[in-house]
């Protein structure tokens, strides 16, 4: 993507590589080294890389021989010379090793990046998910 939107594009195409990839590092090295996470899983936030980095390693690492792809809907993205927000629609299918899907969820995701020498990190990233009012049950799927 050329245009005002390719720096988001560049960190959503990485994403999805190192997530599908299983791929740590390259997962990690999209985040700046302050990122503040808010997840939907089991923890209030996650505050630094190294926390961020221990999650990372242990959900992908949980995987085994599976793997996940990621897939974007209703980005909306808006960047500007010293800040950039997305917001997106995001659906995690977890694929068995030949393939097949096991099963999914979609989250909502936001991000707020900066430029940190010559490339977009994210600094903040909010997930969610909304919750059933009569259950408090979280819905994963539209």
């Amino acid at each position: 993507m050329i245009g005002p939107d390719a720096p988001i594009a560049r960190v959503m195409d990485g994403y999805t590589a190192a997530v599908l990839a299983k791929d740590v590092e390259a997962f990690v090295s999209l985040y700046d080294p302050g990122v503040r996470v808010f997840d939907l899983w089991g923890r209030w936030s996650y505050d630094g890389i190294e926390a961020w980095r221990e999650m990372a390693a242990g959900w992908l690492g949980s995987l085994g021989d599976s793997r996940v792809a990621v897939e974007w809907e209703n980005v909306q993205t808006t960047v500007r010379n010293e800040v950039a927000v997305a917001h997106a629609f995001v659906t995690y299918r977890h694929l068995s090793a030949g393939g097949e899907e096991r099963h999914a969820m979609r989250n909502r995701l936001t991000w707020v990046l900066r430029p940190v020498d010559g490339d977009w990190k994210i600094v903040h990233e909010h997930t969610s998910a909304p919750v059933d009012l009569e259950t408090s049950r979280v819905l994963l799927r539209p």
